[in-house]
Order: structure tokens, then C-alpha cells, then sequence
């Protein structure tokens, strides 16, 4: 069946060859290529002689062998193309270079005070520091497709204004007083609905999932098939603002009882201090004040998943950055959901990213990198 993909005639020959060798997780001899695009081996030499003379496509040593000629592989050149995104919180930008398989090229966090800087005519702030993360890790910009950039809050469809950012206290803002000034292509995204793209992509399977992005804002998206399901107003996947306690703990919404105040890290600032390597670092080592605090926040985001789960039913995954820290609780996270739902016979459906790091600003700078793809 997955052969069949690259057998499509409404595909270009050379699209053909090139999204399976990307796609490929084995060896390949130029014979497997041309069984699985179905085109002859003349083709495939001309096709390939181009797709090489434009450093797309290169040899990728030979095949083992237990008798005879050994095969010649054959690998698309990574490096060919590089995209860079950014993520924006309230108080940093998280900036990563990555190549086209979505490998670190560089990666770094700076302070920047987006609000302050918004309210300033004519800044540029934004573009200066792209250009110095640019300068500083010797970047080649002949070879950027574009800058992809996320934001934690709901964005217009057409992408030109920011309606409602409250973690970062914007409402209603052009887009363009932000990119102003960027001589690259500019997508611009919603952090979470960028990272459930960067999760389907990476598991390369068109499945069902929620995403639930774990950050100083919570929140996510739904992708169906492997497609994301943005809803009638785009505004589908706000997982932060379901209600799991009337009356709560106030959220940056301005409503009380939403999930976001009981699982964001901002919650363990507000209450200790100490940033999440200390804190995990306080539960590995007993801290009673530690344990308590994160066995609520478990319970809660139990509530959270469970909520989800009743109305989708598929896949949960965990992302952000605290989910990184989530491994060694998964199995009390998944106890707590299984005793909140009595449909389940296991919890299983609730995962970790597979995207270890970073999945935020690589899922900002993914569509560039997508859309070559589908495109060569």
C-alpha cells in the first residue's frame, strides 16, 4: 500500500523519487526506487542526474553484500535546504536552524520582552535577533526557505493579526508590526497547532491524535487522519481553557476552573520559585511540598485527558516543554486516567511526544520545510 504513494501519475517523476527517499527509513539501491515509483531505470538515471546536478540527491555508500556487485545506495542531501523557526513566549524567544530531516543545526534561547517591544513604533527587535542567531552559527542564508513563527494564542485564518494572546497580554494585533523587516518567506502559527503538525510528521502515519502542548500556556490541537481540524472559527484544540474545576484557580483567560492554571509550569514558579530542572530535581529527592504539587497537577491533567478522550477517542500526546520531564510519572499519570474513566481497560492511548526537544519551534519552521517536499 505505501508503495502505491509513489506510483501516483498525478505526481511529477522526480517528486516521486525524491518524497520516497526522504520518506525511506532503509537502504535504498536505485532498483528499489524505481519498483516503488514504478518508472523504468532510464528514468530513474535522468531524474536522478538532475535531482543530483541540483544537490538534492546523493550516494549514500553500498548496500551489504553476500555475493556479486554490491548495490549503490542512495540518500537526499539534508543540508540542501535549511528553515529556521521561532517560538515566542512571553519573555523569550526559543530560535532553532534545522535541516531538512528537521536535524538541530543550532539552537538558542533569548530574553525578549515581545509585549514592549510591540508597543514601540517601527521596531525591529525581532528581525536584529534573527540576524544575529543567523551571524553567530554561520547559518547559509542562500539556502533558507523560510522563517516559520509561533505564537501562543489564536491567530486570524489568513494569518495577518493576532486576536488573543493571554499568556502574553495581546489582543488584536497586526501581525505585520511583528515580522516587520524579515527578507525571508514568514509563516506564522499557533505554537500548539504547529507542534501536533511537528508530531504527525515525524510518526509519518495519518492517524488520529490530540496534541496537548505543555507550556506556560496549555494548549493544543486535533489532527484527523493525519490533517489538522482547525474548526469552524479556528479555534479548535484550546485544551487549556476546558473547564475541569468551576470556581478555580483563575487563568490568564480571565475565567476561573480551566485546565491551563492547574498543569502549566507557571504554576510551580508561582508557588516555589524554581525553575523545572529543580523542581523534578525536588520530587526525585523526596520533597514532600515537591510530590504534592506534582501529583496534583497529574490528577488534573488526568481530568484534562479524560475530557478529551470522551469526545475524540484517539491518541493523547503530551508535548512542551514540561513533558519532557514527564517519562518517569507516565505510569501515574496513565492510573489516574484509567480510575476517572470507566470505558477503559487500559490508558495506553495517552503517550509522549516523540519529538524529544524543541518540538515547538520545529513544528514554527516545518511548513517551509513540508512544502519543499511536496514541491521538488
Amino acid at each position: 500500500m505505501q508503495n502505491d504513494a509513489y506510483r501516483q501519475a498525478a505526481l511529477p517523476v522526480r517528486n516521486r523519487i525524491y518524497r520516497y527517499l526522504y520518506e525511506a527509513k532503509d537502504f535504498c539501491s536505485r532498483q528499489a526506487v524505481a519498483n516503488a515509483c514504478g518508472i523504468s531505470m532510464p528514468t530513474l538515471y535522468q531524474n536522478l542526474s538532475d535531482l543530483m546536478a541540483e544537490g538534492l540527491v546523493r550516494s549514500s555508500g553500498e548496500e551489504q553484500s553476500t555475493g556479486g556487485r554490491k548495490a549503490q545506495g542512495l540518500d537526499i542531501v539534508p543540508d540542501a535546504r535549511l528553515s529556521v523557526g521561532i517560538a515566542a513566549s512571553e519573555h523569550h524567544l526559543r530560535l532553532i536552524a534545522m535541516d531538512l530531516r528537521l536535524q538541530e543545526l543550532a539552537y538558542r534561547v533569548v530574553p525578549f520582552a515581545l509585549v514592549e517591544e510591540l508597543s514601540k513604533p517601527n521596531s525591529t527587535a525581532l528581525v536584529r535577533t534573527l540576524d544575529a542567531f543567523l551571524d553567530e552559527n554561520n547559518i547559509d542564508r542562500s539556502k533558507l526557505l523560510g522563517v516559520g513563527l509561533t505564537i501562543p494564542g489564536i491567530i486570524s485564518s489568513d494569518r495577518t493579526a493576532i486576536f488573543n494572546a493571554p499568556t502574553m497580554n495581546l489582543k488584536n494585533v497586526q501581525m505585520e508590526t511583528l515580522i516587520r523587516g524579515i527578507p525571508y518567506p514568514v509563516y506564522v502559527e499557533n505554537d500548539a497547532t504547529a507542534s501536533g503538525h511537528a508530531e504527525c510528521f515525524v510518526r509519518g502515519e495519518k492517524e488520529n491524535l490530540a496534541y496537548l502542548s505543555l507550556e506556560y500556556g496549555v494548549g493544543g490541537s486535533v489532527m484527523i487522519a493525519g490533517e489538522p481540524y482547525s474548526g469552524d472559527d479556528v479555534k479548535s484544540g484550546e485544551f487549556g481553557h476546558i473547564c475541569i474545576e468551576p470556581g478555580g484557580l483563575l487563568c490568564t483567560c480571565g475565567k476561573h476552573g480551566c485546565l491551563e492554571p492547574y498543569i502549566s509550569p507557571r504554576r510551580i514558579d508561582a508557588a516555589f520559585g524554581v525553575s523545572l530542572d529543580e523542581f523534578f530535581r525536588g520530587v526525585e529527592e523526596h520533597n514532600a511540598d515537591y510530590e504534592a504539587m506534582l501529583y496534583d497537577m497529574l490528577r488534573h491533567l488526568a481530568i484534562g485527558i479524560n475530557n478529551i478522550r470522551m469526545v475524540l477517542d484517539c491518541k493523547v500526546v503530551l508535548g512542551g516543554f514540561l513533558s519532557e520531564y514527564l517519562q518517569p510519572y507516565l505510569h501515574i499519570l496513565r492510573q489516574y486516567v484509567l480510575s476517572g474513566n470507566p470505558f477503559l481497560s487500559d490508558a495506553d492511548f495517552v503517550q509522549l511526544s516523540v519529538v524529544p526537544r524543541h518540538i515547538t519551534p520545529i513544528g514554527a519552521g516545518l511548513s517551509f520545510i513540508r512544502d519543499f517536499v511536496a514541491g521538488v
